[in-house]
């Protein structure tokens, strides 16, 4: 009975759809962050130019 269970379990998951939303979530985050990247370097840059002038201010 418990086995039977296990089995069933392990077909559904395999057979399941609901999970290729999170696939594809990922993919578009990683695309996402791929096309950031050469830009970290200006926008930290601003960053630290804006925190630096908060910080004289204050």
């Amino acid at each position: 009975m418990q086995l039977q269970r296990i089995l069933q379990h392990c077909k559904n998951f395999i057979t399941r759809k609901d999970g290729a939303s999170g696939i594809e979530y990922a993919l578009i985050a990683a695309m996402v962050a791929v096309v950031l990247v050469p830009f970290v370097p200006t926008i930290s840059g601003k960053i630290t130019t804006m925190f630096s002038a908060i910080s004289g201010a204050l």
